[in-house]
């Protein structure tokens, strides 16, 4: 939120700069990786491809939002106007080998795992925010690998697909499962 033009515009022009020298070059396929931050913030669960664009977005990530926004929709514009193969796929939260444990910079899976292994380190109790309620979907990366494979492998109808497990965890539940395998 500190950079909105640097960071909207540097994410338009890698998407861009990729998807126009790919036409360019005659790629008939190119697989779009986006995240489910292009949905609205107040979506119906479980969210559908359908949602895109119909309410306000989270305004916490709303300039990432809107540059994977534009890059799925010049996926749409290839395949309608160029009748290629150009699909958009949306993992939920991604989870994996070399994650991101910054605090300042993770998402909710790695930031908990930091939290509970500088807390054990240190003999400290965790604090984590709210209410411990919200849902939340969690994919390994692994698994993002396989459907990006299979998106290569096959012609898929449609332009968008989200990509996750299914499943949803309470922020709570994540908290448990996290304290037991870390220890704490």
């Amino acid at each position: 939120s500190t950079y909105p033009y640097d960071f909207l515009m540097d994410n338009m022009l890698i998407q861009n700069n990729l998807i126009k020298s790919s036409i360019e070059n005659n790629v008939e396929k190119f697989i779009f990786l986006g995240s489910s931050c292009i949905y609205p913030k107040y979506s119906k669960q479980p969210i559908e491809e359908n949602q895109l664009l119909t309410n306000s977005l989270e305004e916490t990530n709303e300039w990432y939002a809107i540059a994977k926004i534009s890059g799925v929709k010049l996926c749409e514009a290839i395949r309608n106007q160029f009748n290629l193969d150009y699909v958009s796929l949306m993992p939920t939260n991604l989870y994996g080998i070399n994650d991101n444990f910054n605090l300042a910079a993770s998402h909710v899976l790695p930031a908990m795992i930091r939290k509970f292994h500088d807390a054990k380190r240190n003999s400290e109790n965790v604090i984590l925010w709210g209410t411990g309620t919200p849902l939340r979907e969690f994919l390994h990366v692994d698994d993002l690998a396989n459907a990006v494979f299979f998106a290569i492998k096959n012609k898929l109808p449609e332009s968008l697909y989200n990509v996750g497990s299914g499943n949803d965890i309470s922020i709570k539940e994540l908290a448990t499962l996290v304290q037991k395998i870390v220890g704490h």
